[in-house]
C-alpha cells in the first residue's frame, strides 16, 4: 500500500515521492536485473546495477498511469529488457556479434539454463515479440511480465484485470506462437 501511495504521490507531481519509492523498491529492481543480466552473455559490458540505473532514468521520464507495485515492476521488467535489446542492437551495428543468452524458460525449443542465442537471435526474439504485440498485446504483454520481468501468473493476472486461467491460456498461446515465429532460430549451445 506504501508503494502505490508513493506511485500515485509522483504521478501527481511529487518528485519527492519518487526518491522514497525508488528507497523501497530498489531491491525488487536489483533482483528483476540480476535476474535478466543471467540470461545474457558472461562478458556483457552491462552490470545489473548499470541496468538499474538506466531503467531508473527511463522511468523518471515516462508518462505512465501507475496502478500498483505490481504494475510499476512489469513495466520496470519491460523496460529493462528493452534496454538490453537495444543494447544488442547496438552491438550488433558497431560490433562484429558475439553471444547474448536469451531463456524463454516454458518454450520447448529452448534448454532453459545452457541456451543462448547469438545478437540476432536476441534482435529477432524482439522482433517476433512485437509483432505479437501488434496482433495480440493481451499475449505479448503477459510473456514481457511473466518471461522476463519475473511476475507469476496471479501477479499478472491482476495487472491486466483479467482471471489466472486466462492468463495461463494466453501463455499457452502467445509461447506457440513465438516458437512458430522463431522456428528458424536455431539455439547455439555454450560451454
Amino acid at each position: 500500500m506504501q508503494i502505490t501511495g508513493l506511485l500515485l504521490s509522483w504521478q501527481s507531481g511529487d518528485r519527492m515521492a519518487f526518491d522514497r519509492l525508488m528507497g523501497i523498491i530498489y531491491p525488487q529492481l536489483y533482483a528483476l536485473a540480476t535476474r535478466s543480466m543471467r540470461q545474457e552473455r558472461p562478458n556483457h559490458t552491462l552490470s545489473a546495477t548499470a541496468l538499474v540505473h538506466e531503467a531508473y532514468l527511463r522511468l523518471f521520464s515516462a508518462k505512465i498511469e501507475w496502478q500498483d507495485r505490481v504494475h510499476f515492476l512489469a513495466v520496470a521488467a519491460t523496460t529493462m529488457r528493452r534496454i538490453l535489446v537495444d543494447y544488442a542492437r547496438e552491438l550488433k551495428s558497431v560490433k562484429r556479434g558475439g553471444q547474448m543468452k536469451v531463456s524463454l524458460d516454458a518454450a520447448e525449443w529452448v534448454s532453459a539454463s545452457s541456451a543462448s542465442l547469438d545478437v540476432e537471435g536476441l534482435i529477432s526474439l524482439d522482433d517476433a515479440l512485437q509483432r505479437l504485440l501488434k496482433q495480440d498485446k493481451r499475449k505479448a504483454e503477459l510473456m514481457e511480465m511473466v518471461y522476463f520481468g519475473g511476475l507469476n501468473c496471479d501477479e499478472a493476472a491482476a495487472v491486466m484485470k483479467v482471471s489466472v486461467a486466462t492468463v495461463n491460456r494466453d501463455l499457452k498461446l502467445a509461447k506457440a506462437w513465438l516458437k512458430y515465429e522463431l522456428r528458424s532460430i536455431e539455439p547455439q549451445y555454450t560451454e
